[in-house]
């Protein structure tokens, strides 16, 4: 199965010049963990999650209204091709502990995948059981 089979194609994203402030709404908004941050084009560049708002905006005593999601995103995304095979994108999920992938497509971002997509079709409920229960064990390995 190819992940343009499964993935959620209507994506909410942001750019590099908006809030921190914008990003935590949209997140609480569409109830996301991340949002991936793209030109107007739609290159992605990062993505941001609610922690990074948390510990790159908020802790460091930062305006989250004035600071630019560019300066607190990661910029080292992981990222999977509509045409690659679900299996492999729940083993990249698991190896790198993260449960959403940017899909992208000629640089662009068309959709995502999330370990939540993969749990609800059938024929991958097994991997995405597995690839949870590793980054989940892993989590509580490192507290």
């Amino acid at each position: 199965m190819q992940v343009r089979e499964i993935m959620t194609d209507h994506v909410v994203s942001i750019t590099p010049e908006e809030s921190a402030a914008l990003a935590a709404r949209l997140l609480a908004r569409y109830n996301l963990g991340a949002l991936p941050v793209c030109e107007g084009d739609g290159k992605l560049r990062g993505i941001v999650t609610d922690r990074d708002i948390v510990v790159r905006c908020v802790a460091a005593q930062q305006d989250p209204g004035k600071k630019p999601v560019g300066e607190i995103m990661s910029e080292q995304v992981e990222s999977v091709a509509p045409g690659d095979d679900v299996r492999k994108a729940t083993e990249r999920m698991s190896k790198n502990q993260i449960r959403r992938l940017p899909v992208v497509e000629d640089g662009k971002l068309i959709g995502m995948l999330s370990l939540g997509d993969i749990a609800t079709d059938r024929a991958c409920t097994m991997e995405a059981a597995e690839a949870l229960s590793e980054i989940s064990d892993n989590c509580r390995s490192a507290d």
